[in-house]
């Protein structure tokens, strides 16, 4: 096959165009990500302050933006707020752990053993369809107004997203991975820890990372049952007396936490699957 001079000057032309499509504007090399990610806050603050400052978003209605950060001084000067992160911490960590060893206990028999999956997952998928808010009625009943009630909510909104993630994680293992390492000589227990679990754990920091989230709402909720600390205790308190500007700090404080616990986790896949190369993104 016989290569024409402009047949190779086509191909140089072709490579460079692919050359400048793939490398970024100098301009736009200069823009730190971090600007792009906080603009957008940044502004929506601002607009806020700017509404309440000309009267079209009422007190009332909404404190603005200065307001709501002397009330969060305030309260962390008093020491009611870092008293209320702590607990409301300390129930999430609860519940999560709880919630954390049924669902990796559930998932993983259920996964690995199709009888595990006839006996488990049926009515895992029935409890799933439940609301959780549904049932605190009978968790009432069943364990009284104390921390038992809001520490089982908790654990039951973590345990089912993270047993259907880790569930699907090990039943969406390539069989050609497992026949490998069983074409290699590993057994039955070799594969599940080489090449099952280690296949599945994307997955299943997916499931922690959405379980988080679940954590925190149920919280919310727990808060309400006869709570005399924590993050909900002083939101319900607020709302008694219209204090827009310290339900706000409840608010802002649960989308922290729950935007650190997210970071912790992405912090663990950083980590933890450092072997698998990913797309970060054009």
């Amino acid at each position: 096959m016989t290569v024409t001079h402009g047949d190779a000057r086509a191909g140089v032309a072709e490579l460079d165009l692919q050359t400048v499509r793939n490398t970024p504007a100098r301009g736009e090399r200069r823009v730190p990500r971090w600007l792009f990610k906080t603009f957008s806050p940044i502004a929506l603050v601002a607009l806020w302050q700017l509404l309440s400052s000309l009267g079209a978003l009422p007190s009332e209605t909404l404190a603005a933006p200065v307001t709501v950060a002397r009330t969060a001084v305030g309260l962390w000067t008093e020491g009611q707020l870092s008293d209320a992160v702590l607990t409301s911490v300390g129930r999430v960590l609860f519940g999560l752990a709880i919630g954390l060893v049924a669902a990796v206990s559930l998932a993983t028999l259920s996964g690995l053993f199709r009888r595990g999956e006839d006996v488990i997952d049926a009515p895992v998928q029935m409890l799933r369809t439940i609301p959780v808010i549904g049932l605190i009625p009978l968790l009432i009943i069943w364990f009284g107004i104390g921390e038992e009630p809001k520490v089982a909510l908790i654990s039951l909104a973590v345990t089912f997203p993270l047993y259907m993630n880790i569930f699907g994680g090990i039943r969406n293992v390539d069989a050609g991975l497992v026949e490998a390492a069983r074409t290699l000589g590993l057994g039955w227990l070799g594969q599940v820890r080489h090449v099952i679990l280690p296949s599945a754990l994307p997955q299943a920091l997916v499931g922690l990372r959405y379980a988080l989230g679940s954590a925190w709402l149920a919280l919310v909720f727990g808060e309400t049952i006869n709570a005399t600390s924590g993050i909900g205790y002083l939101m319900n308190n607020a709302r008694e007396f219209f204090q827009t500007d310290v339900i706000v700090v409840c608010l802002v404080l649960y989308a922290l936490l729950g935007l650190l616990g997210d970071l912790i986790v992405r912090t663990l896949e950083r980590v933890l699957l450092a072997w698998r190369p990913a797309f970060r993104g054009a």
